[in-house]
């Protein structure tokens, strides 16, 4: 008898390996959720970055599991209430980048004073927030479920929630892994001068994730 593992217990092996294929570019190329916590990691460290990734991921698990089970017709059947969610989320991703401009010019009259303030700002909530507020992350899941979702007779809930547990650890992998090479990018320019220069660069990154978020879900 061939022993299967509990996580895949409601699916296949050979599904649970093309999830994690299709996954992959999803969570590891460059995208907002990548941008925000590379700008984290570069800013403030990956220890800093620990409460928006919890934030980010807790969401992402519940918001993944009621579309799984049905309850994401609201967002996605509705254009409106998309398009309200992506401007509230388009603003509020704003709102993180010129904190990210505060902190590089506090830090030139005084660098105790600054990590604390970011770390205030982005934490659990920041995370949560940027997530909840983007309906096009909704989108992209319910195109996870159209894909993956093959249930048995019996199994529909335990197929959502392998489906919601590996989409939700992928990212949390890869997102820890954003969060060190932003770190990684101010190791390598040591200087306070640098170091606000790199703060610049990810407040205009975090711009461009609020430009993205802004553009219409549907045409």
């Amino acid at each position: 008898m061939i022993f299967t593992p509990p996580l895949t217990s409601a699916m296949s092996t050979d599904t649970l390996i093309a999830l994690l294929i299709f996954l992959f570019p999803l969570a590891y190329s460059p995208g907002p959720g990548n941008a925000f916590f590379a700008a984290i990691g570069a800013s403030k460290g990956l220890r800093a970055a620990i409460p928006a990734l919890a934030g980010y991921h807790i969401a992402t698990f519940g918001v993944t599991a009621l579309i799984g089970i049905g309850m994401g017709a609201t967002i996605l059947g509705h254009p409106l209430f998309a398009q309200v969610l992506s401007t509230v989320g388009s603003l509020y991703v704003l709102w993180l980048a010129v904190t990210f401009v505060r902190a590089a010019r506090a830090e030139e009259g005084s660098a105790a004073e600054a990590p604390s303030a970011g770390e205030q700002r982005i934490g659990f909530w920041a995370g949560a927030i940027v997530l909840l507020l983007n309906p096009k992350a909704y989108y992209i899941i319910a195109v996870l479920f159209t894909q993956f979702l093959r249930p048995p007779a019996n199994d529909d809930t335990a197929t959502v929630l392998v489906i919601t547990m590996v989409f939700t650890l992928n990212n949390l992998v890869a997102f820890i892994v954003w969060a060190l090479g932003g770190r990684a990018l101010t190791a390598l320019f040591r200087s306070e001068r640098s170091k606000r220069w790199i703060d610049c660069l990810f407040a205009a990154t975090l711009i461009g994730v609020a430009a993205w978020m802004a553009v219409p879900l549907f045409t």
